[in-house]
């Protein structure tokens, strides 16, 4: 079985922006959307290259779908993985400051 190997461009999918991601901004944690299969190690080296800062520590968790209904049809919504990114002291992602 081939082993998949993840650019850094394929491990982050998208940063989350809510008003508890804003507010956590100002502890230096970010948080990001990332492939199923992508790890810590993959996560904290795909952010110090795209972003040019250098990561303290990497949080990871898997969201599972949360049940819909649709008149007569049910379903789920999709799983997907999160990563909260905390950042050495002075170190700040201005890309993502201030969105929402």
């Amino acid at each position: 079985m081939a082993k998949l190997e993840l650019s850094n461009n394929d491990v982050i999918i998208k940063p989350l922006t809510t008003e508890k991601t804003v507010r956590d901004a100002e502890y230096n944690k970010y948080y990001f959307e990332v492939h199923p299969k992508a790890n810590k190690y993959k996560i904290k080296k795909a952010v110090e290259e795209l972003f040019s800062v250098k990561v303290k520590k990497v949080n990871v968790s898997n969201v599972a779908g949360k049940p819909k209904v649709r008149g007569v049809y049910t379903g789920r919504s999709r799983s997907w993985k999160k990563a909260v990114v905390t950042l050495v002291e002075g170190y700040r992602i201005k890309e993502l400051e201030g969105q929402h």
